[in-house]
């Protein structure tokens, strides 16, 4: 497998530093020593996955405007870590906000953790004033309403790092949507709501690219597979998973997994050849393929390519956004589905699976490759990869439309081992309990218009889509342990509110 998922060292957060002119040289060159202290422990923290870079320290509106400018048409930096050293009037940086078209993080910090107090003279206050120069950039951010993630503490603190860090892996998330081109092969599934939406709106909202090709386009690359290339993946899948024995060579069912090979190396082609990093099928419309792709789908998703079932490809958009988000951290993301729910009153869990395309990344596992009939679809009985997804905590995400804005709903939720076994659900799945109860979680995601295609992340919390939502104007309802029905309506009626007064007449 080629894994598309990048390697977010290669990304860069630019660190900013405020200050001014008016305490002197000598003042700006300790800043300047101190601000390098604080982007090289940030850089070297384990939590920062990206490469930190120390700029000189500002001290004037033009300056601030360039960097910012520099910032827009870099495609490496990712964003930008503000931090006011000393006193730096904020009207200087009116110019540079307003122009910064990057994620900016407020880092309200200092040089030093203790205060040496008989040491404290006025020199020393002059030169260690965040306290005052981050409450006037604080107020200009307001007062301009840019969209910021706001972090408190000593860098030295493993709170304070472990939060930059994901910030910078939802910006990491964000860039990749920036750059996102999705691939629809034929059409949504008939007479479905929710897997529509605004593809020219989830482009000037996200940058994502979503355009339409035949599937008969995908099945002429699958037809162009040579026999090396089938007979190269068929050695991968052995060594990878548990093959039944009818589908090894010799085995009565092997062309149907030469068939299922035929189309990764199809579907990897188009991808690759159109610089695809997400995409989506139906059942309903898959014209020459000889079955619905599923184990191709699967590895896919594994390697970091977004999907989505059905033609649902905002659900495409937020599993690659994960997969991103979520780079070199244990666990994946996938696509997954509320199926069908355990209700014995309190100890009520919900089985989540799809026909075939559930990602193996979820589980740590080795994966049983199987065939088996679908029953839908009218073609040939699919491989598909089997498994249960990993006990452990885990977040499900899902994107709506809703004329006037973007909905994501999120909700916190823990996988549990499977109750008793399922020999007779061949697909990848998961099973878990909803925070904070499946009552509350159920009624406020219905309440809330949640889809019922999600994104499961095993890697992420909900902070990361808390600062990719932020960073991409889009509204955020969370679901966890603290959710009540009663709040999370006022919730809804009060973001009602709020986007359509902040679209403006």
């Amino acid at each position: 497998m080629t894994s598309i998922v990048p390697d977010l060292a290669t990304y860069t957060v630019w660190f900013l530093t405020g200050s001014q002119s008016l305490y002197g040289e000598d003042t700006l060159r300790q800043v300047a020593e101190q601000s390098q202290q604080v982007a090289r422990a940030l850089g070297a923290s384990s939590d920062v996955p990206v490469t930190v870079e120390w700029k000189p320290v500002l001290t004037s509106s033009d300056a601030i405007r360039r960097v910012a400018l520099e910032a827009n048409l870099d495609d490496s930096v990712i964003g930008l870590v503000a931090w006011m050293h000393t006193f730096s009037p904020a009207k200087m940086w009116i110019a540079g906000l307003d122009a910064l078209q990057k994620p900016l993080l407020h880092l309200h910090t200092q040089a030093n953790v203790t205060l040496p107090w008989g040491e404290i003279d006025p020199d020393f206050m002059n030169l260690n004033q965040a306290a005052h120069g981050d409450r006037e950039f604080g107020y200009l951010e307001t007062r301009l309403g840019v969209p910021r993630t706001t972090v408190v503490g000593h860098v030295s603190d493993p709170a304070v790092t472990s939060r930059v860090g994901t910030w910078t892996r939802a910006a990491a998330g964000r860039a990749a949507s920036r750059s996102m081109r999705l691939a629809r092969f034929g059409d949504n599934m008939r007479y479905v709501a929710v897997t529509e939406g605004d593809k020219t709106e989830a482009e000037l909202r996200f940058g994502v690219q979503v355009n339409t090709w035949g599937v008969n386009e995908l099945a002429e690359e699958v037809e162009a597979a040579t026999p090396s290339q089938v007979d190269a993946l068929v050695e991968e899948y052995a060594a990878s998973y548990d093959v039944a024995p009818e589908l090894l060579p010799g085995g009565e069912r092997h062309a149907s997994l030469r068939d299922g090979a035929a189309i990764e190396a199809g579907l990897r082609t188009f991808l690759e050849r159109g610089g695809f990093s997400a995409f989506t099928t139906s059942f309903e419309d898959l014209g020459a393929l000889r079955q619905l792709p599923g184990l191709a789908v699967q590895r896919l998703m594994a390697d970091g390519y977004g999907f989505g079932a059905e033609g649902d490809w905002k659900t495409a958009v937020l599993v690659r956004i994960a997969a991103v988000m979520g780079a070199g951290l244990p666990g994946g993301a996938s696509l997954m589905e509320d199926y069908t729910y355990h209700l014995e009153p309190g100890a009520e869990l919900i089985l989540g699976a799809h026909m075939l395309e559930v990602a193996p990344t979820l589980s740590s596992a080795r994966p049983r490759l199987e065939v088996h009939p679908l029953g839908i679809g009218g073609k040939d009985d699919p491989v598909r990869l089997v498994f249960t997804a990993d006990p452990g905590p885990a977040l499900v995400v899902a994107l709506s439309d809703l004329r006037d804005r973007f909905r994501l709903v999120a909700n916190v939720v823990e996988n549990v081992p499977l109750p008793e076994p399922m020999p007779k659900l061949p697909v990848g799945h998961a099973v878990w309990r909803p925070a904070p109860d499946f009552r509350t979680s159920a009624t406020a995601w219905l309440t809330a218009g949640g889809a019922h295609h999600t994104v499961m992340t095993t890697q992420l919390g909900v902070e990361a889509f808390r600062d990719f939502a932020r960073m991409s104007g889009v509204e955020l309802l969370v679901i966890d342990e603290s959710t009540t029905l009663h709040g999370f309506e006022q919730e809804l009626r009060g973001n009602a509110a709020y986007f359509r007064l902040a679209q403006g007449l």
